[in-house]
């Protein structure tokens, strides 16, 4: 293939090059080079705590679906989320991912107060939330108190497929409604899918992008589907590893500014997966500060790594790895400037040729 514009590729370019691993190598190339064009080597780390595994959701492929009976169910408490951040914040990280289940038993009031906690002792830092769809007035509470980003993979964009994965009762419109409710009220956006998940077609992935190009994220996360035994598909085939590559580098090619990270489900199916997602063109990664005591609780897929590294190694180990991969991990909140937007759709970084 003679490689053109990212902003120009055609849908049957974009399934080309989703569907053949000989790809691999020169889309890392291209995308490493635009990464290192805009951001340089750094790479920016969350600190991610993983505070509830309740979940209201029955979604087939997830290991903390409601209908898992097999699960110890956890919670942690103001006391222990505002610990986390703390200790996260000696260790450098200066951006805290809250992320959990659909639980309702935390109510808006309680995350606000939580927000508010951090930001009060750590003023200087960025705080993402990733929990899910809630209403409108909900996340504009979110915001109010401090709250920075959101995270929200959207999984798939085919409404098809969406129900394939999905019991009937979730609602393929409102969860990209809610994507497009968190941008109009401030919050820096991040979307996302999985890659091979049960049923997925090349052309899935096309819609994907292409619904990723209408909402303009400011983050993008994706991983390889993995399988889970207390899932309704615990039989199903993971999620292709070198597929996931060429789409970290497709999506850094066609979104140059994005923060975009190398997910601990690329490193779980693959021991070098992170190291080899930076070169593909992430520059993001988001180390586990939860409680060891819960980290295996947190089972959306089987075979999760750094489940029983303490806070301390999980970072000194990833630093002495990307390093080795020829990056640098900062300290720095990482945000997405418009200044840097506005220069690579001005300046055609983009460009593949």
């Amino acid at each position: 293939m003679n490689f053109i514009k990212a902003e120009e590729f055609t849908d049957s370019t974009l399934v080309e090059l989703i569907s053949d691993d000989k790809y691999n190598e020169e889309l890392a190339k291209r995308a490493d080079k635009v990464r290192k064009a805009i951001y340089g080597s750094d790479v920016y780390v969350r600190g991610l705590i993983e505070f509830s595994n309740y979940c209201k959701n029955d979604c087939y492929y997830c290991g903390i679906r409601r209908s898992n009976k097999n699960i110890e169910r956890y919670r942690l408490d103001f006391d222990e989320l505002i610990m986390c951040a703390k200790i996260g914040y000696k260790l450098g990280y200066r951006t805290f991912v809250l992320q959990g289940g659909e639980d309702m038993a935390y109510k808006d009031d309680d995350i606000c107060r939580i927000v508010e906690e951090i930001k009060k002792i750590h003023s200087d830092c960025a705080i993402t939330l990733s929990l899910g769809e809630r209403s409108k007035n909900s996340y504009r509470a979110f915001y109010n108190a401090g709250a920075d980003r959101y995270l929200l993979r959207e999984e798939t964009s085919n409404r098809q497929h969406y129900y394939k994965i999905h019991p009937s009762e979730m609602s393929f419109e409102n969860r990209r409604q809610c994507l497009f409710d968190l941008k109009e009220i401030g919050f820096q956006v991040g979307g996302g899918f999985m890659v091979g998940s049960p049923y997925q077609e090349d052309e899935d992935l096309v819609k994907d992008l292409r619904f990723l190009q209408e909402l303009e994220p400011d983050m993008v996360g994706i991983g390889p589907y993995i399988s889970q035994h207390d899932t309704p598909f615990k039989d199903m085939e993971n999620g292709s590893y070198k597929k996931t590559l060429r789409l970290v580098s497709i999506l850094r090619l066609m979104f140059p500014y994005c923060l975009i990270p190398a997910t601990t489900a690329l490193g779980t199916i693959n021991p070098f997966g992170r190291e080899e997602g930076l070169r593909a063109g992430a520059n993001v990664l988001m180390p586990n500060l939860s409680p060891t005591s819960y980290r295996e609780l947190y089972s959306l897929y089987d075979n999760k790594i750094c489940t029983g590294d303490e806070a301390a190694e999980c970072r000194s180990c990833l630093e002495l790895r990307v390093k080795k991969a020829g990056y640098n991990i900062v300290t720095a909140r990482g945000d997405v400037s418009k200044t840097k937007r506005f220069y690579v759709e001005k300046r055609g970084l983009c460009k593949l040729n």
